[in-house]
Order: C-alpha cells, then sequence, then structure tokens
C-alpha cells in the first residue's frame, strides 16, 4: 500500500496534469474524477458491464485499485477503510449478481453512517428495463438503504455527478451514495472538465446549533445532580473527541460510549462508566436508569443500547445532539433537542460549560459502583477463556492495534476487554449485525493505515463467510493479524439458544468447519494455532512479528456466554451477570 500511495499525485498536480480540455471516454473521466476526489485506493472485482473502466485502469499507474475475491469483501473493505480513516470507501462492481452481493454491504454502512460511493456498471441504456443479461435495478434495489443515488444516462453528467456524490457521502450525516453507470455512458466519449463546486437545491445540513437550545442545555446541567453522557459514532464521525474530552473535564459529568463510541474517549478515564446496553456495564446501565439528566451525543438511540424503550432512563430529561433532525424523539422522547454537527456543538457548548457543582456525590457513587461491579469472568488453567485471549491481545498490542470484528461473542468480549482510547480504533458493524464483516474491513483498514498494526477478531462462523479474502493479503502482502475465537458453534445463537430457548440448541454445530491454521497456508498465509495460554501467547507474539498476513486460531471453550447479558424485552438495569453474581 504503501509503495503504491507514494506514487499518486496530489491534487493540485492531477488538476495542473490534465488542464488541457481532453476528450475522453466516460471510463477516464471516472478514473479521473476519483483521483481529484482524493481516492488513493478502490476495492472491486470486474465483470462486463464495468470492463470499459478496467481497461481504463489499464496501465494507469496514478490508480491504485485492489481486486478481491468476492463483491462482499470488497465493500466490507471500503467500509473499514472509511471507518478508519475518516476519508471516504470506494467500491466498484459489475451489474446484476456483482451490484446485488454488494447489498449487505450498503446496508451494513447505511446503519452505521459510513461514507462509501459506491460504483456499479449496468447494462447499456437502451437495454435497460428489458431483463437483459445480469441486468438488475440496483437503483431501485438500494433505495432503502443509500442516502442518495445516481442513474447516470448522459456523460457529460459523470464529473459532476461523481463530485456531489462525494459530497452527500461525507457530510451531514454520512452515508453511502451510488452511482450507477450504463456500459455505454462507461464507453461514451466528452470533453473532460473536472467539477469545481456543488450545488444541490434542499440538501443543506445543520452544522451549527441553535444558541438558545444549548443555553438551555447548560442550565440543565447546572441544576443537575445525576447528569451522564451517553455518546455515540457521531462523536467520531464529526472528529470531536478533543472537544468532548474538554467538554467532560470542565463539566466532570460522567460518560458512557456506546458500541460504536467507543475511543471517542478514552475507556480508562475515571468518568467513563464503560459501553451501555444489552452487554454492557452495570455502572452504565445502572447510571442510565438513576440520572436525572442524559445527553445524548451522537447516538441514535437504538434498542440494544436502550432496552425496553418504556422504561429506559425513567428519571431524566432528555437532551438529544444529532446533526440528522429524524432521529431526535424518533425512540426516546426528548425534551431538549439540539441539531448540529456534534464537533461544532461542542466547541459552542466547551465555551460556557461550568462544572456541574450538583452532581459530586453522583460522581462518587458512580465510582463505587465502577470497583463494585466490573467486567468479570472465570478463568481457567485448562481452558483457554476467549476474554483472557482479547485481553493478551490488548496487552501485547499496549492498546495502540485498530481492531476489527465480526458480530457475535466475540463482538461483545472484544469490545469488554480491549479499552480503547483512541477514536477510530474499532472498526465493528453496529445496526445491522453482519456477519462476515470483520476480516474484509480489516483489510481496508490496513490499506488506509498502513504503518498502524491491524487485528481482526473474528469467531469461527463469520470467519468463513469471507474467509476467501485471505488470498488478497497473501497476493499484496497486507499484514494484517487474525485472531479466530474458534469455539466449534454460533456462539451468541448458542447463548440465546441456552439462556432464552431452555437448551434447545438448533442448528448451531460448526464442529466440521476446516483447520484454519491449513486454511490459512492453502492461500500462503502463516498460520498458527494455540489450545492453552502458553500457546496462545508464543503464537500470537509470533504472528506479530511476522511481517506478512497471520491467522491464529485460539481454540475456545465452546460453552462460555457473555455476561452482563440484558435479555430481550427487559429494562437495561434487569441484567444477567453470570459468573459473577
Amino acid at each position: 500500500m504503501s509503495a503504491q500511495s507514494a506514487t499518486l499525485k496530489s491534487k493540485e498536480e492531477l488538476i495542473e496534469k490534465w488542464s488541457k480540455p481532453e476528450v475522453i471516454t466516460g471510463s477516464e473521466m471516472l478514473l479521473r474524477s476519483l483521483l481529484l476526489e482524493g481516492v488513493d485506493c478502490v476495492f472491486g472485482y470486474p465483470g462486463g458491464a464495468v470492463l470499459f473502466i478496467y481497461d481504463a485502469m489499464y496501465g494507469f499507474s496514478d490508480f491504485n485499485h485492489l481486486l478481491t475475491r468476492h463483491e462482499q469483501g470488497a465493500i466490507h473493505a471500503a467500509d473499514g477503510y472509511a471507518r478508519s480513516t475518516g476519508k471516504v470507501g470506494v467500491c466498484i462492481a459489475t451489474s446484476g449478481p456483482g451490484a446485488t452481493n454488494l447489498v449487505t454491504g450498503i446496508a451494513t454502512a447505511y446503519m452505521d453512517s459510513v461514507p462509501l460511493v459506491v460504483i456499479t456498471g449496468n447494462v447499456a441504456t437502451s437495454l435497460i428495463g428489458t431483463d437483459a443479461f445480469q441486468e438488475a435495478d440496483i437503483v431501485g434495489i438500494t433505495m432503502p438503504i443509500t442516502k442518495h443515488s445516481y442513474l447516470v444516462r448522459d456523460v457529460n453528467d459523470l464529473p459532476r455527478v461523481i463530485h456531489e456524490a462525494f459530497h452527500i457521502a461525507n457530510t451531514g450525516r454520512k452515508g453511502p451514495v451510488l452511482i450507477d453507470i450504463p456500459k455505454d455512458v462507461s464507453a461514451a466519449k466528452a470533453l473532460f472538465q473536472p467539477a469545481k463546486e456543488v450545488h444541490l437545491r434542499g440538501y443543506n445540513p445543520t452544522v451549527q446549533p441553535n444558541r438558545n437550545q444549548v443555553d438551555k442545555m447548560i442550565r440543565a446541567i447546572e441544576e443537575a445532580e445525576r447528569p451522564i453522557l451517553l455518546v455515540g459514532g457521531g462523536a467520531i464521525y464529526s472528529g470531536a473527541h478533543e472537544e468532548l474530552y474538554e467538554f467532560v473535564t470542565k463539566t466532570q459529568i460522567p460518560i458512557t460510549t456506546t458500541l460504536l463510541g467507543l475511543g471517542a474517549f478514552p475507556t480508562g478515564h475515571e468518568l467513563h462508566m464503560g459501553f451501555p446496553g444489552m452487554h454492557g456495564t452495570w455502572t452504565a446501565n445502572t447510571a442510565i436508569q438513576n440520572a436525572d439528566l442524559l445527553i445524548n451525543i451522537g447516538a441514535r438511540f437504538d434498542d440494544r443500547v436502550t432496552g425496553k424503550l418504556s422504561g429506559f432512563a425513567p428519571m431524566a430529561k432528555i437532551v438529544h445532539i444529532d446533526i440528522d433532525p429524524a432521529e431526535i424523539g424518533k425512540n426516546v422522547p426528548t425534551e431538549i433537542p439540539i441539531v448540529g454537527d456534534v464537533k461544532a456543538v461542542l466547541q459552542v457548548a466547551v465555551a460556557l460549560a461550568k462544572r456541574a457543582d450538583k452532581a459530586d456525590v453522583w460522581r462518587a457513587q458512580i465510582q463505587a459502583w465502577k470497583a463494585s461491579k466490573p467486567f468479570k469472568y472465570a478463568d481457567s488453567e485448562t481452558e483457554l477463556k476467549p476474554q483472557w485471549v482479547v485481553s493478551m491481545i490488548h496487552e501485547t498490542t499496549k492498546g495502540e492495534a485498530i481492531v476489527t470484528t465480526d458480530v457475535g461473542q466475540h463482538q461483545m468480549w472484544a469490545a469488554q476487554y480491549y479499552p480503547f482510547n483512541q477514536p477510530r480504533s474499532l472498526v465493528t458493524s453496529g445496526g445491522l449485525g453482519t456477519m462476515g464483516f470483520g476480516f474484509p474491513s480489516a483489510i481496508g483498514a490496513q490499506m488506509g493505515n498502513p504503518d498502524r498494526t491491524v487485528v481482526s477478531i473474528n469467531g469461527d462462523g463469520g470467519m468463513q463467510m469471507c474467509a476467501q479474502e485471505l488470498a488478497v493479503c497473501a497476493i499484496n502482502n497486507i499484514p494484517v493479524k487474525v485472531a479466530i475465537l474458534n469455539n466449534q458453534v454460533l456462539g451468541m445463537v448458542r447463548q440465546w439458544q441456552e439462556l432464552i430457548y431452555d437448551n434447545r440448541y438448533s442448528h448451531i454445530d460448526l464442529a466440521g468447519s476446516p483447520d484454519f491454521v491449513k486454511l490459512a497456508e492453502a492461500y500462503g498465509v502463516k498460520g498458527f494455532r494455540a489450545t492453552n495460554k502458553e500457546e496462545a501467547r508464543r503464537a500470537w507474539e509470533e504472528a506479530l512479528k511476522h511481517p506478512g498476513p497471520a491467522v491464529v486460531e485460539f481454540v475456545v471453550r465452546k460453552e462460555e456466554n457473555v455476561f452482563p447479558m440484558v435479555p430481550q424485552g427487559s429494562t437495561i438495569d434487569q441484567m444477567l451477570m453470570g459468573d459473577s453474581e
């Protein structure tokens, strides 16, 4: 990645290079426009409807494309790139099945407000609507899960459309934008004129907050005896971690960060209560239920956080800060709505904020709760516990890695036992809960952060959904370190079947899965296996030292459950504590 990106030219150099009017194909316009948007890596998979685009890449040394082994791998890699860098992720796929293979990844990005530009090919404009070979109405299919979509029918529109797509994807509430390009449009020729400005009637996201609303929040803080902050991914996406730290420092309000908000505020800080919700900390959930003021900063009151809505934060006055006005009041009644970019709102709030003086007793209570109810598990010297593995990974990476996860028990253990102190260090599918996301998203994160250690923590189920992307790591020497917590079962489903469905274990046995060491080696990736602590430390340290990609299979206890756990339909203070009860 670093060697390739070193050849990429600056926007100014490219503008100068292409300043002379020139008649080129739509495909060449696309590639040039992407470079002018600062794109340094595109993830994709070719096919008939995008062959003109891929032909334009041939010999185009300025353009960096990574060939994945599945379109789902491409879009999850673009997603991981976007989440870990703050830039717009870009992927390309062909029409029909190529485009529809992107749907899960588009929905994943949409649910978590991740900026992507998704480029698909389509059949020629003359064939649209005829059920031509590999035709699918991808614009119609993805309309509910994109921020905006374009079907480009005129090659002259391409530079403008691409410029608008990047603007829409990365402003306001961020999200995926689809550009569907028929094959004849990608082949057509026209005069290339780079787009310079964006004029979109009706699209003007509110960035600066209403000062009166911020004043109301400040007065509410002054009056509160039990205030808390609930901080979500919006604080990270807006780059507001410094303002958030200053706001907490000035007000001394205890803070909890959602799964997607982990890293927005240092986890080890004395005012941080951990993350809330179904598998969150006892302290965070108990604080929410007893707070008299809850300030939501860039979170959307997801059901995994709130539990039973009618019993959520029953004593609290609710303040909600969000750039998307549709989220405010959608799930939880809000008394003080503040529409605006989190960074902009906190910049105003920091200047006005004072210490929450009435909350001294509350702060002391929260410290006592933290001391008495930390995350706990029953360790073992004979079996490898997944919580221990995650803690060991944190220790050996000094907490400085970018960690991607798949979805399930291992995802929650990563959130519980790998403290995150920097923004954009956790890459995980929150809203959609997409299995198969963890490993390819790590490829994208590594491409975007070539100088950082990237660790992909996966289960044996999710790893098999995109395991073919091991080839991409091997061929391109992408040094992702993959940790597979192999319990030979669909762990979170098994846990629910044990606790909620009276031990009726139905179709969860993954014991017939491949030998992951041999699988890694078959792709040319270094593989290790560990069944106890000594082997685990040795294998992981070797994997970290290895200059290329590596897979470590940790064989862990099948029956291990994630605790705490709030059963569905319960309020978040009705927690099963498991081994710590």
